[in-house]
């Protein structure tokens, strides 16, 4: 019943300057709204990384060509061409565990369609592509191992570039010109949507790796290969075999630094996480900042309010009210007038973290951690900002109270 009386007390004390309190509550639903919010937004962004990571396929390994520096431009992986046919096919027979193998170059390149035209990225992938990457055709059918033999002059066409070349109309059968060189489209992709970097997946054209590399580009060394191991246990296993085959290839001698790069999914998705955890924290602690300011304001606030109710401090204690009821008293009033902000700011951060994520375009994950954490951490700071106030309160003597004007 005792603190029943405080509580009633209390928000009596914080009703009689309305404006004042909310003002002085605003600091914390301002930060406990921008946690929750920061940390929503974050956690959707984390989750779309990971779908998107997923939609590389299962238990893929991807080999990047070395890179060179020309006149002191860098050309990043793939640029030095250091992988081979050969060695995507070494791969397939000598490494155990290895469930498909696709070698593969990249370019973008113009491509012509009746009157349209568009530039989409080029992809020369092997049979396998399709069935690493886990990515079905809507209609249509894949170009085969003949097809790859022969360089034939067939394609796969993903959904951005359809639309933007046929319209609504069926690619399947059409034919699209590659610097000028015409290739028959056989199957239209399922849309995939954004990658790990931000790109569109479905914005392809998808060729025999034979083809890309006499037709389109005239080169002779693979960009990357992808390989799928047969079980996510056989990554680590499979990601070493890799690397000492073709160091063992490239007569790297010991010591040497290797001129390819090894990836596995599970090592991309581990850094997403990593930066996605790096970013919770700094955007976290940075809305944090705005509950300490919230904290100050508290702290001054009940400074003032001693100072203003001086007479009734002494009043109370002339009636026999204790040192310690004085503190209470207080100390629940700075409590109260943090967790109605902390209330507040839980509703405003799950507002905003909905208005963001209309904006961002991925939807929020609201955390239940972060909500209950935001709302002890206010209460919290109530208590720390609000102690030193009712200490000064509790610790007035009666007799000077009494006195003040």
């Amino acid at each position: 019943m005792r603190i029943l009386v405080t509580i009633k007390t209390a928000l009596r004390a914080l009703r009689r300057n309305k404006l004042r309190s909310v003002l002085t509550a605003l600091g914390i639903i301002i930060g406990v709204g921008a946690v929750i919010a920061m940390v929503s937004i974050v956690n959707g962004a984390k989750a779309q990384i990971a779908a998107q990571i997923a939609s590389l396929g299962q238990n893929v390994i991807l080999i990047f060509s070395g890179s060179i520096t020309r006149t002191g431009v860098h050309s990043g992986h793939g640029g030095a061409g250091t992988l081979t046919v050969e060695d995507a096919e070494a791969i397939r027979r000598e490494v155990f565990g290895v469930n498909a193998v696709s070698p593969e170059v990249r370019s973008a390149a113009q491509v012509a369609a009746g009157n349209q035209n568009w530039l989409p990225q080029i992809l020369g992938e092997g049979t396998e592509y399709l069935d690493i990457r886990q990515w079905p055709l809507v209609e249509g059918a894949s170009f085969t191992e003949l097809d790859v033999r022969g360089a034939n002059k067939v394609a796969i066409i993903g959904q951005t570039t359809a639309q933007q070349l046929f319209g609504d109309d069926s690619p399947i059968g059409q034919v699209v010109r590659i610097k000028n060189v015409p290739f028959t489209i056989v199957g239209l992709l399922t849309p995939k949507g954004l990658s790990v970097m931000g790109s569109d997946q479905d914005d392809v054209l998808v060729v025999p790796y034979t083809s890309a590399m006499k037709r389109i580009l005239g080169v002779t060394t693979l960009r990357s290969i992808l390989v799928q191991a047969a079980d996510p246990k056989l990554l680590p296993t499979v990601q070493q075999q890799l690397a000492e085959l073709l160091r063992q290839r490239h007569r790297i001698q010991p010591g040497r630094d290797d001129d390819f790069t090894v990836r596995s999914q599970q090592e991309i998705a581990e850094m997403a996480d990593q930066q996605a955890e790096t970013m919770k924290i700094l955007l976290g602690g940075i809305a944090g900042v705005s509950l300490i300011v919230g904290g100050i304001g508290i702290m001054n606030i009940m400074l003032v309010s001693v100072t203003e109710r001086t007479r009734e401090i002494g009043i109370r204690m002339a009636v026999g009210a204790h040192a310690r009821d004085i503190l209470l008293q207080f100390l629940t009033e700075a409590i109260t007038l943090s967790s109605i902000g902390g209330i507040l700011g839980i509703g405003a951060g799950i507002g905003a973290s909905r208005a963001l994520s209309a904006v961002v375009g991925w939807p929020p994950q609201i955390s239940i951690g972060s909500i209950v954490i935001s709302f002890l951490f206010s209460a919290a700071v109530g208590i720390f900002f609000g102690f030193y106030p009712a200490r000064k309160a509790s610790k007035l003597d009666p007799i000077d109270a009494l006195r003040y004007e």
